[in-house]
């Protein structure tokens, strides 16, 4: 009897620890859960939201655009030199670019990141995201090709 007594101790103490561990968790997470955090939607910027932007008819007119207006760089011309470029920008309130920079470029000196920023500062003013109804500044990320003709 002893034998059992002593076995079913240590299981029964450390049964009763972990629900102590357990309910003292739970109370830390309902206290987090009910903190509010406000953003300022004038200032902020956002990578996702309910309605991405889109440029005015849609994605396949701006790459419509951006081959219509493309001046691919002598230096590049010359030494061959191709990819994709990703540009990244926010798309204001009021749908104009700023703050347009070459996130990944080809930065060879061969001026393709210089053209792609060019290009995608020329476009037409964007419709804004929207979040909850509302236009707010949205971070924005498009891929500008450079490839020449055999």
């Amino acid at each position: 009897m002893k034998k059992i007594l002593l076995t079913l101790a240590p299981l029964l103490f450390i049964l009763t620890a972990k629900a102590q561990i357990t309910d003292s968790a739970r109370n830390s997470h309902d206290k987090l859960e009910t903190k509010t955090i406000t953003v300022n939607t004038d200032v902020a910027i956002f990578s996702k939201v309910d309605q991405m932007p889109e440029y005015p008819g849609g994605i396949d007119e701006f790459y419509k655009f951006l081959e219509k207006k493309l001046r691919y760089p002598a230096t590049a011309r010359e030494n061959n030199t191709q990819g994709k470029i990703i540009v990244t920008m926010v798309v204001e309130k009021d749908g104009s670019l700023s703050q347009v920079t070459v996130a990944k470029g080809k930065g060879t000196g061969s001026g393709c990141d210089e053209e792609a920023v060019r290009l995608v500062k020329l476009s037409a003013p964007w419709k804004p995201g929207m979040l909850d109804g509302r236009a707010v500044r949205v971070m924005y990320s498009v891929p500008v090709s450079f490839a020449l003709a055999n």
